[in-house]
């Protein structure tokens, strides 16, 4: 969908007033940014704000633009939804200047169309209460022998393809470079093949947690901060395996022609300032975009964070541009896979 009819959808739909809506990932990430980013701007504004959440896919937004004046303002994305919804005029652009200049922020949180809310990684997990020896490595998760049980992954080909070929043996920097080939691709789908019948796949950031909870599964793919957020809140002793691990950034947008179009933007810059954005991980164990609030955490703080030099250096960071090319492909394979 190009710009041009975007556009043209959106002049001619009447637009009403309605309160400003953000939307987010849901559970515990969103329960934290309740606290302090929607309620507090809220008060500040002296508006409502209502907050939704949903599961992600780019179809889902491409969709609301087509159908008119979008009932969402401020959507957070990940990667390639924020690339594609970017090339397709989806997004307002962002004015970099009253968010006090791209220099204040890391430099893959900067984008024309997006800025960045959180750096998080998608690890392998497990509960460390029930497992006497944990496992370090993909190439266990895939071990059903030494790991008897059920495990998950998130639905789709994003991530379970990188994680199959690190278990398979493809040293994590090398992950791309394979997958972009017909060989790494097949390779990747005979690994899952290995573990079909013991998989159970997630959709929502809760769901892992909740597999975990209940037993249900002895590991799974999950987001960092997620798990963070229980053992803090819970009493839970979820760990995860850095090594191995995927990060990314995921991003605030302002939906084409939203009707609170000033007032997105001014919650975005309120929830990018530092003394708001440092509250984070207080809550959930995410990285921050915004340097100078990385820069006022505690040290035993910072050190649970994708962000932190170790935890850094044993992961890999999402190929954004691989996942635009390839997303579309891949989840056809991917759907017929799972369905066969």
């Amino acid at each position: 969908m190009g710009a041009l009819l975007v556009g043209s959808l959106l002049a001619t739909q009447p637009v009403l007033a309605r309160d400003l809506t953000v939307v987010s990932w849901g559970g515990n990430y969103q329960d934290a940014q309740r606290q302090i980013y929607f309620q507090p701007f809220a008060a500040k504004a002296a508006k409502p704000l209502l907050d939704e959440s949903w599961d992600g896919g780019y179809g889902v937004l491409a969709a609301k633009l087509q159908a008119g004046t979008p009932n969402w303002d401020v959507v957070q994305v990940e990667t390639e939804e924020l690339a594609l919804g970017c090339a397709d005029g989806l997004y307002e652009p962002v004015d970099w200047a009253k968010l006090g200049g791209e220099d204040k922020f890391i430099p893959s949180a900067v984008n024309e169309c997006g800025v960045g809310a959180i750096v998080w990684t998608t690890g392998l997990s497990y509960d460390a209460d029930k497992i006497a020896t944990p496992p370090t490595s993909w190439a266990d998760f895939f071990d059903v022998a030494k790991f008897p049980g059920k495990r998950a992954l998130r639905k789709g080909p994003k991530y379970a393809l990188e994680f199959a070929l690190i278990a398979d043996g493809v040293a994590p920097k090398d992950v791309y470079t394979t997958l972009a080939t017909p060989e790494g691709v097949d390779r990747a789908f005979a690994k899952l093949d290995t573990i079909k019948k013991d998989l159970i796949w997630w959709e929502s950031g809760a769901q892992p947690i909740q597999l975990l909870a209940s037993g249900e599964v002895v590991m799974t793919s999950a987001y960092n901060g997620r798990l963070a957020g229980i053992n803090k809140s819970e009493g839970k002793n979820f760990q995860i395996v850095w090594p191995g691990s995927i990060y990314a950034v995921d991003s605030w947008v302002v939906l084409k022609g939203s009707p609170n179009k000033e007032a997105a933007f001014d919650f975005i810059q309120f929830a990018s300032l530092p003394e708001n954005q440092s509250k984070l991980p207080e809550f959930i164990a995410y990285g921050l975009p915004n340097k100078e609030a990385g820069a006022m955490l505690k040290p035993d703080v910072a050190a649970q964070l994708p962000t932190a030099p170790a935890n850094l250096d044993v992961s890999i960071p999402l190929d954004g541009d691989f996942w635009v090319d390839n997303v579309e492909a891949l989840t056809t394979r991917f759907n017929a896979w799972v369905a066969q």
